[in-house]
């Protein structure tokens, strides 16, 4: 690959940045406008924009042109965000990077939350934050989808196990020297997912801060939602617990949630096993109860949120999630103890590292 270029007819927004934004995009300029124009309204610290295309075919470099952003280039399309966010970081001057996706509204004191978060905690190396409960789409799957991931982050550890990018800021030195995202996921995956624990490995602190919220624009539709579920999340996220051995009891892997699986798997299962054997139905009822029940904060927060209509809509859906994710687990788990067939071709490939973490971690 050729070295990505910048475009001469851009200017930093600080000769001195103390953080530096990167945004990858590809295609994305009606909303990398209104993520900019957030962007613009900033206050409280210096910092810079890099917007880094990935072969847009449409205005992307030219909204970011017009709204002051750096540009850069990369001489590859389609590589993904996460070597477009590599490149973007090699270019920055602060001390501090914050990615942030090109569908996502900033507010006006994220930029100043994050450098103060830093320069207060000396010991953090990454932080992220979350979703805000207002989301631009107004649609009932994008509006169910945001306020879980609110929700799933607003209860999640503060002291984080992994890593995320659509709001999430880390030092450019440990950036750097854990070699960036994985460039190998070539489309929108669990590229930051994997760099949180490779710096957890490493023995960095990763925060989860919760007070720092940010608006998304996606519009989600069902096919959508299963299809970054199963295939960009599910499946590469079952691949990296088995290759690191680790499945933290935090965010979407808490133990409630892993449970509420089981549940939603099985209760099908015992409703037709009834038939042959009745007092099974008292299990699926068992099973269901029990599954409102380890669910009962997020219920009453979509409750209280939307009220009783949205809440009796998104049941089936959240149910689903459960079902579709479990069933994503145990493919992807037959996937990884596959035998492997060892070729004169895919010897020399690159493995992936094996991740050890710190005892406790």
């Amino acid at each position: 690959m050729n070295e990505p270029t910048l475009d001469p007819q851009t200017t930093p927004a600080s000769d001195h940045p103390a953080i530096s934004v990167v945004i990858p995009v590809r295609n994305g300029a009606s909303m990398l406008s209104r993520c900019l124009e957030a962007l613009r309204q900033s206050r409280g610290v210096d910092w810079e924009c890099i917007v880094v295309d990935d072969g847009s075919t449409d205005d992307s470099v030219g909204v970011a042109r017009r709204l002051g952003a750096r540009i850069l280039r990369a001489e590859a399309p389609g590589s993904g965000p996460g070597r477009a966010r590599n490149l973007g970081a090699a270019e920055a001057r602060a001390p501090l990077l914050f990615f942030v996706d090109a569908d996502v509204l900033v507010r006006p004191d994220t930029l100043a939350e994050f450098v103060a978060l830093f320069e207060e905690n000396p010991s953090i190396a990454a932080a992220f934050g979350s979703y805000d409960t207002q989301p631009a789409e107004r649609n009932l799957l994008s509006q169910y989808r945001n306020l879980l991931h609110h929700f799933v982050h607003q209860s999640g550890q503060a002291s984080a196990s992994t890593f995320w990018s659509g709001c999430g800021a880390i030092r450019r030195p440990v950036f750097l020297a854990s070699g960036g995202f994985d460039p190998s996921y070539g489309r929108p995956s669990i590229e930051d997912i994997e760099l949180g624990y490779r710096l957890r490995a490493g023995g960095h602190e990763i925060r989860l801060a919760k007070h720092i919220q940010v608006t998304h624009l996606k519009h989600w539709r069902f096919w959508s939602i299963l299809r970054t579920d199963i295939f960009d999340r599910a499946l590469p996220w079952t691949e990296l617990i088995h290759r690191s051995g680790y499945l933290p009891n935090d965010l979407n892997l808490s133990r409630s949630d892993r449970v509420s699986a089981v549940c939603v798997v099985a209760s099908p299962v015992f409703l037709v096993a009834g038939f042959a054997a009745p007092f099974l139905w008292l299990v699926c009822c068992a099973a269901l109860v029990s599954l409102l029940y380890l669910n009962r904060s997020l219920y009453r927060f979509f409750l209280e949120q939307r009220g009783l209509w949205f809440l009796l809509r998104v049941l089936p859906m959240h149910w689903l999630y459960y079902a579709y994710s479990s069933l994503a687990f145990a493919w992807g788990t037959l996937l990884a103890h596959r035998p492997r067939q060892i070729t004169a071709s895919s010897s020399s490939a690159p493995e992936k590292s094996t991740l050890r973490f710190p005892q406790g971690g």
